[in-house]
This record gives C-alpha cells, structure tokens and sequence, in this order.
C-alpha cells in the first residue's frame, strides 16, 4: 500500500499534476452529480432529444425523443398536438391518431395536470414520452372502464403547433 501510494504521488508530481482525481481545486471545484430531474442553470441549454428521462418535482416523468425548433410551449397558450396513450402493461387506451389533432390550453385545467406539466416547455415539431403519476392523471378513481384506478399514464405527444 505504502509503495503504491508513493509510486501515485511521484508520478503526480512528474507529470504537474497537482490534484489526484476527485479531489478539488480552487482553479477547478469538483464536479457535483446532477440530483435526478434537475433542471438546467437559467441561461443554459436544456439536454433535448437526448433520450434521457427528466423527473420534475411533482413525479412527473418525460423523454424528449425529438426536440422541436420552433416556439416554445407556455401557460395559456393553445397546444395542438397529437398523442397516444398507453397503461403500463401496454394496453393503448386513447389516441388522436388517424383522427384531427386535439386542441388544448395550457395550465388551464382542460386536461389532466400531467399533461398541463408535460407539454409546457416543448417546441413545436418535438415529441415527447409523458410517464404520468396517477396524482397527475386521474388519480385514486381511474377513469373506469377504461383507466383503473391509481393508474400511471404513458402519452406519446408530438406538438404541432400553438396558437
């Protein structure tokens, strides 16, 4: 162990450097590992299109599979989007595919908060994956037959475009 260690610190000092890793600097502090669902700094991109799920503080789950290019999503705003919905076990329970897209406004309650969350944020042309807590969704109830009770709610939802 001694001669390891002293074989560390005399190769770290013959090539400059001065901090092994995981320690820190004034010059260079440590990386912190992100907390699960952490959202960027303001002012900094967000990771988009990336695959990596984004757990928001209210349970809310998401995936951005594609990252639109146009105007972002905000409260009072009207979504039009299309969307499949799916239970955990795969069972599709809704879409708007094959049919007009469904039409909405933002933070006003005409949807259950999952989606209120979930589409808030999103630029027109992007698809995301919503995992929707049964809170966020429909809750204790369901919405019987089709949604049992405390059912956690999948959505695949391409924004088309905001009015």
């Amino acid at each position: 162990m001694t001669r390891r260690l002293s074989l560390t610190l005399t190769t770290t000092a013959a090539l400059g450097i001065s901090c092994l890793p995981g320690c820190k600097t004034a010059e260079q502090p440590a990386a912190q590992p992100a907390a699960v669902g952490a959202q960027p700094e303001p002012g900094q991109p967000k990771p988009a299109g990336d695959g990596k799920e984004v757990q928001t503080a209210s349970g809310l789950r998401y995936t951005d599979q594609v990252v639109g290019t146009g105007k972002e999503a905000k409260d009072g705003m009207t979504a039009v989007v299309e969307y499949t919905g799916t239970l955990l076990n795969g069972t599709q329970f809704d879409t708007s595919r094959g049919k007009p897209p469904f039409e909405f406004k933002i933070g006003s309650g005409q949807v259950i908060k999952g989606w209120d969350e979930g589409v808030a944020g999103m630029k027109i042309g992007g698809k995301r994956s919503l995992k929707i807590p049964a809170p966020l969704g429909y809750g204790a109830k369901g919405q019987p037959p089709t949604i049992p009770p405390d059912a956690t709610l999948l959505f695949d939802v391409e924004l088309k475009d905001l009015k």
